[in-house]
């Protein structure tokens, strides 16, 4: 959920959603301080609700991500993904988003095998300039010992 859903999901007007669920949308609104300071009121009133707290931060990754709104989204973009894979009931549509799909994919690995030659002549070229750097010393070496 992206703030603003959570923030409307916290009130009267999701009669729909457990009060677990608006909870967990009022603390992703607030961010990882709100969920944290969840966790410690669980272990010092009960804790069993402290590890619980815990457990459902690590396990849904909150703890250790950057912001709990950035988890919210990221939920938002998977369940995106899993709609945009459903057939809608239009076979022309979705012959359609089939071939959209592929060229996209296909694009995506002349992208990749693209950026892979990048990689490959930006690493070549390093190393050329490191061989030619390495005979140029060599070199230097080499008159300085006759000079002496």
């Amino acid at each position: 959920m992206t703030p603003a859903t959570a923030t409307a999901y916290t009130g009267q007007d999701a009669p729909h959603m457990g009060w677990l669920s608006r909870s967990e949308a009022w603390l992703d609104s607030k961010g990882k301080g709100a969920w944290i300071a969840a966790m410690v009121l669980g272990f010092v009133f009960f804790w069993p609700v402290g590890l619980a707290l815990l457990a459902y931060m690590i396990w849904s990754k909150r703890m250790f991500s950057k912001s709990c709104r950035r988890h919210g989204r990221h939920n938002e973009m998977r369940r995106a993904g899993y709609a945009a894979m459903k057939n809608s009931g239009n076979t022309a549509f979705d012959a359609y988003k089939a071939d959209t799909l592929r060229r996209l994919e296909e694009e995506q690995e002349q992208f990749e095998a693209f950026l892979e030659r990048l990689r490959e002549a930006k690493d070549k070229a390093e190393f050329d300039q490191f061989m030619d750097d390495r005979a140029k010393r060599r070199e230097e070496n080499v008159r300085e010992d006759e000079d002496a």
